[in-house]
């Protein structure tokens, strides 16, 4: 019992509070309207402290190896954690000015944090179904909160009808696979799938995995609902989709793919390089005729989802932390850009667009500088940390000889360049509409969170290799 509750304790705490805080806002919403916030952060840093204090790269199974403690889950975990504390923390303030900051918002946060924490150590595929619907339902009721703006309840609804569909076909494919192999269990499907004749029905579960996997990734030609939901949603709401549930769905790949289907990476190798080479095109090549900020970033989120399955892609230990490096180092940069729309939006206003960015490095130069720091790591410029993340993904690729698709990444990326400066030069070349003086309300949480992520951004840059050293220690038990 002691090990059970040693190993379940960041879910276990996490569940509590999240139950404790949903009847507890009841009582003290009117009140104490901040205390639901100021206690959901205490929450998750205090999980975040045991799982650092507990931390090991020793694997430990539970409930007849359906729920793993091990290296991976932890850094994956934490990482969300963080990330979600810096969500919050930025939003606040906007949601606040618009009448939506209800306790529900951190409640449900939290709640789908819990799925993708469960993600994170599945090992058995219904594990992996639980923890991808306890995620996705949370943010199908976060998505629609401003119940008042059809645009938010269009993409809620967009996003549960598709991920729906996902979520079937990725069922689906669990199911043929289970079929096949006549267990659930990960490292039982993994040892009978690489003994076992390739079948038409072991392919077709496959196939389904994939095409599931690459919904929740936001994969083209599966992306139709990432600008939309992005551009539809609060971006209150949209910082929070951008940044840890893509670490969710790089922990539910990795599961699925590496820890139960490697023995067929032959098969969905090929498959992988077909997604990602889509998406490098799609994204980096739709967001140029792009002028909302929003799906901008979307259609930028697709193209570097392109990266990460690149080190899926080249099959070996580091190519798999090259992965869990890029998709982290992702979601920091995400996390900064829609905290700078964040920041330049005021009541009624959104700053969404580009032409809303236009002058800002002479109306808030300090919030244009970060913007400009973010745009030039995502779009891979030394010596930020995008630059290395790019550079580590195609150095596994060049090293397992798939030279060419490394030229084809290089050569988007030089492309999605266009993109992000044209929103550059909006900010130090064009001039501001008379009535765009007002550089918003950024609040001193937020406008120090955001130095913060830009330093973060640059120095991770400079110094990558402790990270990274980490993320292939840990891939390696």
């Amino acid at each position: 019992m002691d090990m059970m509750l040693h190993i379940l304790a960041p879910e276990l705490l996490l569940l509590a509070s999240s139950m404790a805080l949903l009847v507890g806002d009841t009582f003290w919403e009117k009140r104490y309207p901040a205390l639901t916030f100021q206690l959901a952060l205490v929450s998750l840093v205090m999980i975040v402290g045991v799982i650092l204090a507990t931390f090991s790269t020793e694997s430990v199974q539970l409930f007849n190896g359906g729920f793993i403690r091990d290296g991976v889950a932890d850094v994956l975990k934490v990482s969300m954690l963080l990330m979600t504390v810096v969500v919050f923390v930025f939003a606040r303030d906007y949601l606040l000015v618009r009448g939506i900051e209800r306790g529900e918002y951190y409640v449900m946060g939290m709640i789908s944090l819990l799925g993708m924490m469960v993600l994170a150590s599945a090992y058995d595929m219904v594990s992996l179904f639980m923890g991808l619907e306890i995620m996705s339902l949370a943010l199908y009721a976060m998505i629609a909160m401003h119940k008042n703006s059809s645009t938010a309840v269009e993409a809620a609804i967009k996003y549960f009808v598709l991920g729906a569909m996902a979520t079937g076909l990725l069922l689906y494919g669990m199911s043929l696979i289970y079929g096949v192999v006549g267990s659930l269990r990960l490292d039982q499907i993994y040892q009978a799938v690489s003994i076992a004749e390739p079948t038409l029905v072991l392919s077709m579960g496959l196939v389904f995995v994939i095409v599931g996997l690459s919904f929740k990734f936001g994969i083209a030609p599966f992306h139709m609902w990432v600008p939309d939901v992005y551009h539809g949603s609060p971006t209150g709401i949209t910082i929070f989709l951008a940044a840890a549930p893509k670490i969710a769905a790089f922990a539910l790949m990795f599961r699925l793919l590496i820890e139960g289907l490697e023995s067929t990476i032959v098969e969905w190798q090929s498959l992988l390089i077909i997604l990602a080479v889509v998406s490098l095109l799609v994204g980096n090549i739709v967001a140029i005729a792009q002028t909302n900020l929003k799906r901008i970033l979307a259609y930028s989120a697709i193209s570097h989802m392109g990266f990460v399955l690149m080190g899926f892609i080249a099959g070996n230990i580091d190519g798999y932390a090259a992965a869990m490096f890029y998709v982290v180092i992702y979601g920091l940069m995400s996390i900064g850009a829609f905290g700078v729309i964040l920041a330049l939006s005021r009541h009624g206003f959104e700053a969404d667009n580009i032409a809303d960015l236009a002058g800002l490095g002479r109306r808030n130069p300090l919030m244009a500088l970060i913007m400009l720091v973010l745009l030039l790591s995502m779009a891979g410029v030394p010596p930020l940390v995008g630059f290395y993340a790019k550079l580590v993904i195609l150095t596994q690729l060049v090293e397992v000889g798939m030279v060419s698709l490394a030229v084809f990444a290089v050569v988007m990326s030089i492309i999605g360049a266009f993109y992000y400066l044209r929103v550059i030069k909006a900010m130090y070349f064009d001039e501001p509409a008379a009535d765009m003086m007002d550089a918003g309300f950024a609040t001193v949480s937020l406008r120090y969170g955001l130095m913060m992520v830009g330093a973060l951004v640059l120095v991770l840059g400079i110094l990558p290799n402790g990270m990274l050293s980490l993320f292939a220690q840990v891939m390696m038990y």
